[in-house]
């Protein structure tokens, strides 16, 4: 049983017991959420489409930790003039893990 559904702006395809990466949520490690957002059920080969959510469907999940992503190097140059620009930037995300499926 897998569902699609929409955390923070972005769409996930989660299994039960499964881990992921989403931006940054508000909570402590161990709060429980639930997303309602779920736009796809599939339960055994039975889909269900939503319109543009599945009624009554939620997927329960838990905070694990919060944790900061690699650092990605921004380097900017334009030739001849002498213009150098080097910035660094590191995402926050959250790590969760997917509870249960529910409809």
């Amino acid at each position: 049983m897998f569902a699609i559904v929409e955390i923070a702006g972005k769409q996930y395809k989660v299994e039960a017991d499964q881990q992921l990466f989403v931006n940054k949520l508000s909570g402590d490690a161990g709060d429980k959420m639930d997303f309602g957002r779920v736009l796809l059920v599939d339960n055994d080969g039975k889909i269900k489409v939503g319109t543009p959510e599945v009624k009554g469907a939620s997927v329960s999940a838990s905070v694990v930790e919060h944790v900061r992503g690699d650092k990605v190097i921004v380097f900017k140059k334009k030739r001849r003039k002498g213009y150098r620009v080097r910035n660094g930037h590191r995402q926050d995300y959250t790590k969760i893990k997917i509870e249960g499926i529910k409809g």
